[in-house]
């Protein structure tokens, strides 16, 4: 268990989950070194924003944001936030990731990261159905007002019910021993 699952396992029940996720990623090493900060947390956790302000440490050399900091200011946010909100009976991973540049950023980037009520019930119907599902979820890096699209990453996730998984592992183990 990662001192992440350990903290996230206590913290919440002392200041609530959306102060967690958006505190916990905030001062989390590895997402601070993204030079994104997370900006809001709704409570029921549905919907989050990021801003990944352009600064000396993420300009490269056509003096834009580098495009290793957007793809990692987005990065873990739809699978840690998907996990949060359907529970600890399934396993979530990012299992890939397509970006598509479609400007220099040389001003602050935002993105939503939103699941609705219709999305979750498909991912927990599908999961009861078939065990595992991949879904892809799109997150778009955009100026403030929405309205200039900078960026656009698409994150494959796969989301299967814990059980299941754990019973594939030890078939593809059984098989490789």
């Amino acid at each position: 268990m990662s001192i992440y699952q350990k903290l996230a396992a206590v913290v919440p029940k002392l200041v609530g989950a959306p102060a967690f996720f958006k505190f916990g990623f905030n001062y989390s090493p590895m997402y601070r070194r993204s030079t994104s900060r997370i900006i809001h947390v709704s409570q029921d956790m549905k919907h989050i924003r990021i801003r990944l302000a352009i600064s000396y440490k993420n300009r490269n050399y056509a003096n834009s944001i580098f495009g290793g900091s957007m793809f990692s200011a987005v990065d873990p946010i739809p699978m840690v936030q998907l996990i949060q909100l359907i529970g600890t009976d399934y396993v979530v991973w990012d299992k890939s990731a397509t970006i598509s540049f479609r400007r220099p950023a040389k001003e602050d980037l935002y993105a939503d990261f939103t699941f609705t009520d219709e999305e979750l019930d498909f991912i927990r119907n599908e999961v009861a159905e078939k065990n595992e599902i991949d879904i892809v979820k799109t997150t778009k890096l955009t100026n403030k007002e929405g309205t200039q699209l900078f960026c656009q990453v698409d994150k494959t996730v796969y989301i299967a019910k814990k059980e299941f998984y754990k019973e594939k592992l030890k078939k593809r183990n059984a098989k490789m021993n």
